[in-house]
């Protein structure tokens, strides 16, 4: 069975454009309201406190996935578009010739510039065990072809992630097919850390 038989994937903007009482900002705002991500609060403040605003100004998009058996929230993920730049000596010759069709090479500093997919945050609904509907390797999959639908209609070829620098996690994206080619020092909280950049070829 397809995860596509499994879960549907509701882009947030359906309940902020919707007249229809059921949906709505109201409906939308219950929902996020008892979404629980204790293993990540980042991602949790995120959706609790940004989602909304940013999806209304283009910044990004979340989407919910829902449980087609139980029709509950099981998880979450949101995507923007960002400039990327991959340092030449990150990746291989192959990556190379790929990102050549889409970016602008400055041939001084050997890097790639570019625009590609972000998938900005990506969660599991503990609320309830809701958590335990899906696996972590469905909820990228079903935000992956969200992205291939994307590129079919706008083109590009990279979408990228970025994680805490954990063994386990990092571990977890590479068996997704999402390769390291960089790392990055957080500049938005007062504590600077390390965040590992990854990519995948669309």
């Amino acid at each position: 069975m397809s995860v596509s038989d499994k879960f549907l994937v509701t882009n947030i903007r359906r309940y902020l454009n919707s007249d229809n009482p059921k949906l709505g900002e109201d409906r939308l705002l219950h929902e996020i309201s008892e979404f629980s991500c204790p293993k990540n609060p980042d991602v949790e403040n995120f959706l609790k406190n940004n989602a909304v605003e940013f999806t209304k100004k283009s910044q990004s998009v979340t989407y919910f996935v829902y449980s087609l058996e139980s029709k509950r929230l099981v998880g979450y993920f949101s995507i923007a578009l960002k400039s990327l730049t991959v340092r030449g000596e990150m990746v291989s010759k192959t990556v190379k010739k790929k990102l050549l069709r889409i970016s602008e090479l400055d041939e001084n500093l050997d890097t790639y510039n570019m625009s590609a997919y972000l998938i900005a945050q990506l969660a599991k609904n503990y609320t309830n065990d809701c958590d335990k509907e899906i696996t972590g390797a469905e909820l990228i999959e079903l935000a992956w072809m969200v992205i291939e639908e994307l590129q079919y209609m706008a083109g590009g070829v990279v979408a990228f992630l970025e994680a805490e620098p954990r063994e386990k996690l990092l571990s977890f994206y590479q068996t997704n097919r999402f390769q390291q080619f960089d790392t990055r020092q957080t500049t938005s909280s007062e504590e600077q850390h390390e965040l590992v950049q990854l990519l995948r070829l669309l």
